[in-house]
């Protein structure tokens, strides 16, 4: 949860009042500064509130947003990382965004889970899907993680098979967003249908469908490269 301050802006420092542990100081490259720190959950004075950080994209500008979710993640890796994997001795913070055994001296880094997102044009159509997992009653896009050993596009390729049954071709990068839920970096591409049937398989999918502009179903909002995705393959007509 992020405490949010007057005019919709994390606050420089914490409220009087506020209990906060393992506060810790990082420098963004724009040279803003950001404290994070795990806060208790006791009353907040007039003009703070708790937030959720996936909300709080509606609500902060866009580099307070990002810095927010820069400083989720590196609570996220302390949590996790209290004690050394190879000797068991505790860890202390090395850097920024490192920590290092206080006997053995090994050093890590926050560990991003790499996933990939497409979106499949069939001529004037698109292949929009609902996941099992979604929140809420939308249509997105395949998705899923990369594998050990394989390439983005050789995990385009296989996700689109796993999960429905259809081959692709001509894959094209579109972008990426780092996706702090926790310590994601999502990788966004186009790609063509090269033939097969719609067939879900792998267990992920409620339903799978392709659309044309003019009946496009809900759809996710404009924080997810989903969205992004889509926005652009509408604006392309």
């Amino acid at each position: 949860m992020l405490c949010i301050g007057r005019e919709a802006r994390v606050p420089d420092v914490l409220p009087t009042g506020v209990a906060c542990e393992a506060v810790r100081l990082f420098v963004e490259s724009n040279k803003e500064v950001c404290y994070m720190g795990c806060c208790s959950l006791e009353e907040l004075p007039e003009g703070y509130e708790w937030m959720d950080l996936r909300e709080s994209f509606h609500v902060l500008p866009e580099a307070e947003y990002r810095m927010a979710g820069k400083a989720s993640e590196l609570l996220y890796f302390d949590r996790q990382h209290r004690y050394c994997g190879l000797c068991g001795a505790p860890m202390e913070w090395s850097s920024a965004i490192s920590k290092r055994c206080t006997q053995c001296g090994d050093e890590i880094w926050p560990k991003l889970n790499t996933a990939i997102i497409v979106l499949i044009h069939r001529g004037e159509e698109a292949l929009l899907v609902k996941a099992k997992n979604f929140r809420r009653d939308y249509y997105g896009l395949v998705a899923g993680f990369v594998e050990t050993g394989e390439s983005l596009e050789e995990c385009v390729v296989r996700e689109v098979m796993e999960e429905t049954g259809l081959c692709i071709n001509n894959i094209r990068y579109f972008g990426s967003q780092p996706w702090p839920y926790p310590m994601g970096l999502m990788i966004g591409f186009h790609a063509d249908y090269a033939g097969g049937e719609l067939e879900l398989r792998d267990g992920e999918l409620r339903t799978a469908e392709f659309f044309t502009r003019d009946n496009i179903p809900a759809i996710p909002g404009k924080m997810s490269m989903a969205r992004m995705l889509i926005d652009d393959w509408l604006q392309s007509r």
